[in-house]
């Protein structure tokens, strides 16, 4: 028997892996201001000024620090 729920979740799109500098870390939850100007909330191990990975409201890791560029094609 199938397992309707797995092929449900096989529908959904991945979630997307961001990059964003953490703004501050209050109780364990940091604000991460992304490149793009929006703000967003995460829980993992962090520090204010560090750069993070973000991937559905966890931090998967510290992110390189390299220079932002935005192209449109």
């Amino acid at each position: 028997m199938p397992n309707l729920y797995k092929q449900f979740m096989d529908l959904q799109s991945p979630k997307p892996l961001l990059v964003g500098t953490v703004a501050f870390v209050i109780n364990g939850v940091a604000t991460v201001n992304l490149p793009g100007g929006g703000r967003l909330q995460a829980r993992g191990p962090a520090q204010a000024g560090q750069r993070v990975f973000v991937r559905d409201g966890a931090i998967e890791g510290e992110a390189p620090s390299l220079t932002y560029v935005e192209a449109e094609v």
